[in-house]
Formats: C-alpha cells, structure tokens, sequence
C-alpha cells in the first residue's frame, strides 16, 4: 500500500513538472509554432493573435530557462534575435500529438452525445 501511494505521489510530480514547463495559454501554442522550424519574435506573434509583447517575451523568456527553446541572438544592428526548439523541447512532440488526438476524439464524443440528446427531444 505505501509503495503504491510513493509511485502515485511520485507520477504526479512528474506530470505536475511536465505541466509546469508547457502549462499555460501560450506555451504549448509557441511550441506548435517552432516545430514548423526557427522562428523570430514578430513571427511569432503574429501567429498568435491576443499575445502581448510582454507575455510572449515572458513566455520565451521562461521556456529558454527551461531549456525547451534556444535564442539566438546575432551581432548585427538592427538586433536579430531567432527562437528554435532544443532537442529537449523537439521531445515534447510525442505528447502535443497526443493532447491533439484526445481533442479530436473529445470533440467527436461531445458532439455525438449532443446529438443524440438533441434527437431524443
């Protein structure tokens, strides 16, 4: 019985670290984007509507400590700053697959059970 609460307690932590890398409105959005390929800011806000300057450097800012994206900055005026994901933040693919797949069969299921209520009435 105890190992079994430390292996829950200790798969919740883990999930709970997970989500705190990628949790959020933006971050897992951001992610999305770079997987296409390196990105620089004003592209990336562009292809998040609603994003602040601000939010989207905090954001970036937050994902760079951990590790996720690599900003590269080159000597050059204007300043030429470039966002890429680090093979650590290319690893989360996998699981940006799979939150999209369950959207996919949520949103079938949802609809399919507001549609039989709807006949039913």
């Amino acid at each position: 019985m105890k190992a079994e609460a430390e292996r829950d307690e200790r798969l919740t932590c883990e999930v709970e670290t997970t989500l705190k890398v990628i949790g959020g409105r933006w971050k897992v959005l951001i992610i999305r984007e770079l997987l296409s390929g390196v990105k620089r800011f004003g592209e990336l806000q562009r292809a998040l509507p609603g994003i602040t300057q601000k939010m989207l450097t905090q954001q970036l800012r937050e994902m760079e400590e951990d590790r996720i994206i690599h900003r590269q900055v080159y000597a050059q005026i204007p300043p030429k700053v470039e966002y890429s994901l680090t093979p650590l933040g290319v690893s989360l693919q996998p699981i940006l697959y799979a939150m999209h797949e369950w959207a996919v069969k949520h949103f079938y299921q949802t609809n399919a059970n507001e549609d039989s209520q709807v006949e039913s009435i």
